[in-house]
């Protein structure tokens, strides 16, 4: 089966990868993420997986596209649905590229985060599937992610803070600020 596996970074593919090679699935890596901001973060998740990719034999095609002006554009004034818009544009791309070049299947890293939509994450796929002609590949890699994380530190993989848009850095931000004053 010949299988384009979105990737959101590279500590997210370590356990992804691995799994699915076990299966005997030899995943292509697609790298589309136009949701990472600021451009540093972008650069730093993107240029990691670069050298994951190499040093695992990965095949990766790289969709070099940083999209901030786009993404608030589309998520503006509904920030806290922002994560359904990024979902959509990152699978929509996925699973087009997926059926334009001949890929029997799609699937993404976003599956093994725990704190990830998971659901919305699936239905968004199973709806570009139909939409593209090609299938889903669902794999639930929750239960791998520990492993996964705990691998990328020792392989000394960049490990990001947050999920990727600017929003999400200003909540996590913002909650350990609440958090220290509280502790104050």
């Amino acid at each position: 089966m010949k299988t384009l596996l979105h990737i959101c970074c590279a500590p997210c593919l370590v356990e992804c990868l691995n799994q699915l090679r076990i299966e005997n699935i030899e995943p292509v890596g697609f790298w589309y993420n136009p949701n990472i901001h600021p451009f540093t973060e972008y650069k730093a998740r993107k240029n990691t997986l670069i050298d994951f990719a190499k040093d695992n034999n990965l095949e990766l095609i790289v969709q070099n596209e940083y999209g901030l002006r786009e993404f608030i554009s589309n998520v503006y004034p509904s920030y806290n649905d922002r994560c359904g818009y990024c979902y959509r544009s990152r699978l929509e791309v996925t699973a087009k590229y997926a059926s334009e070049n001949g890929y029997d299947s799609f699937s993404t890293t976003l599956l093994i985060s725990p704190y990830q939509n998971h659901e919305l994450i699936c239905k968004t796929a199973y709806e570009m599937a139909q939409k593209y002609n090609v299938q889903f590949l669902y794999r639930d890699f929750r239960e791998y992610f520990r492993t996964g994380q705990d691998k990328a530190r020792q392989m000394g993989l960049y490990m990001q803070k947050y999920c990727g848009c600017i929003f999400s850095e200003e909540e996590r931000y913002m909650k350990k600020k609440r958090q220290s004053k509280t502790d104050a």
